[in-house]
């Protein structure tokens, strides 16, 4: 008892010590979290090109070479992206709040009388509408739009010295990473109190997940919003980038994806009296989203990722509500950890607190005549 005592005040000691280490690492790296992060994933991402290099070269130049593939690949599109963006962005808005607008609204309701067939419709309720009450909501939601896209637009702008300060940090985390990496994630699990093929799958739900939602989701949605706004630019629609922008963004969410642009437009096609386009616009679509989700995504990814689409979806919605652009990785990426924690309990720790002799029976199996025993 002499003996116990001491140790156990050692023990907390050392407990208390290393929470507070622990606290002021945090508080040290919280700022850079997301670069952290998204290094993290990116360089599982391009871990293969690494091997790839590493067999023709040292470690060391394997990596800078690896580095540098990611800066062609994803830093150079960027920024030379960002400024047609923009561009379009502010053409988007000045359209949106201009005359010519309200204008040519008007001219397509008055051409068509479509103010009289709804007043018609509404007569029957001792009701009407003048012309200013049904274009003000319509231009007040373009202008809304447009001024949304343009603070977005500016943000991005504003932000672009921060953005490249953190995308060269990412490279110099990715480059240490890629050599070091494996230690770490040794070192990791060895301090983890978790068995090691339990810490194993949590590591490789990760990775495979981060690959689908960066790699594969990422594909699928430049290609959707390339072909969008190849599509959009010879229907004659102004904007195609900022289209295909936002087509390759919403291409991210399952269910909706990019429907929830290329639906509309058909519809306003077919009601403006441009039929072929509008049922040109549903076949592409149809081609576009069917092809990515039932061919693309399953050779690409395989069996390695089992997530039913509703939590992918609300995974993502979430995220971005939580954390912004990145909730698009980061949301999936919680709902795999707390599955895959699940699926560990599951399988290991719910014996231990399940009472004894506690029978199980299943939901099929239920009855009103069960219950009522």
């Amino acid at each position: 008892m002499l003996d116990k005592t001491p140790r156990d005040l050692i023990l907390w000691f050392f407990l208390i010590l290393f929470l507070i280490s622990l606290f002021l690492l945090g508080k040290l790296l919280w700022p850079f979290v997301s670069v952290l992060v998204m290094g993290a994933v990116v360089s599982g991402v391009f871990f293969p090109v690494y091997n790839l290099f590493k067999r023709r070269v040292p470690p060391r130049y394997a990596s800078f070479f690896t580095c540098l593939l990611i800066f062609l690949v994803l830093f150079v599109p960027i920024v030379l992206f960002v400024g047609v963006l923009a561009n379009e962005v502010h053409n988007f808005y000045v359209r949106a709040v201009s005359p010519e607008v309200v204008d040519a609204v008007k001219q397509f309701f008055v051409s068509r009388n479509i103010l009289g067939r709804i007043n018609s419709i509404l007569a029957n309720f001792d009701l009407s509408l003048t012309f200013d009450e049904l274009i003000q909501p319509i231009t007040d939601m373009g202008k809304s739009v447009g001024m949304t896209l343009l603070n977005q637009a500016n943000a991005v702008a504003s932000n672009l010295l921060k953005f490249v300060i953190h995308f060269f940090l990412m490279l110099i985390i990715i480059y240490y990473l890629l050599l070091d990496g494996q230690r770490l994630l040794q070192y990791i699990i060895d301090l983890s109190p978790l068995p090691d093929d339990q810490d194993a799958k949590l590591f490789t739900k990760f990775r495979d997940m981060a690959g689908a939602v960066l790699v594969v989701n990422g594909i699928s949605g430049m290609i959707q919003g390339v072909a969008g706004g190849i599509v959009f630019a010879f229907l004659g629609f102004r904007s195609p980038v900022l289209w295909g922008v936002l087509m390759a963004f919403f291409a991210f969410l399952p269910i909706v994806g990019i429907g929830i642009i290329f639906l509309p437009v058909a519809v306003w096609l077919m009601v403006i009296g441009r039929m072929g386009a509008g049922i040109a616009v549903l076949v592409i679509y149809g081609v576009l989203s069917g092809g990515v989700e039932y061919l693309f995504k399953p050779a690409v990814v395989g069996k390695r990722i089992k997530m039913h689409t509703l939590l992918v979806f609300l995974g993502i919605i979430g995220g971005l509500q939580l954390f912004g652009i990145l909730g698009i990785i980061y949301g999936p990426l919680v709902v795999t950890f707390f599955l895959t924690l699940s699926d560990i309990y599951n399988k290991s720790y719910k014996s231990l607190v399940e009472p004894d002799g506690r029978t199980r029976i299943h939901l099929d199996e239920v009855s009103e005549e069960n219950l009522d025993e």
